[in-house]
């Protein structure tokens, strides 16, 4: 079995190529079941290099993502209707500051 980010790294390089992966005294191997394109070890660490960071860059976005799911956010939005507040938009103001967009 290929481990997650290996066999992600090989499929965005080579789209539908099967190949199964192994560890063996001598270091990783990857099997290709097929003929075609095969992209070198250091495309494959390279590809993988690239997804950590996209998905690093990506973290303030998840973080913002829980803090906002943990609101109940239609009842405030309802309630600043009603009472004339803004507790709701202070609330989303206050998450994007804890968790700012990177630059």
């Amino acid at each position: 079995m290929i481990p997650d980010d290996i066999s992600r790294s090989i499929e965005a390089l080579t789209p539908g190529v099967p190949c199964s992966y192994g560890i063996t005294s001598d270091g990783d191997v990857i099997n290709w079941s097929s003929a075609g394109p095969q992209p070198t070890t250091q495309a494959i660490i390279d590809e993988d290099a690239r997804y950590q960071a996209i998905y690093t860059a990506q973290e303030y976005s998840r973080t913002r993502k829980a803090a906002y799911d943990l609101l109940n956010q239609d009842e405030m939005r309802y309630d600043d209707l009603v009472n004339g507040t803004t507790t709701w938009q202070d609330s989303i103001e206050n998450i994007k500051n804890q968790y700012p967009k990177p630059l």
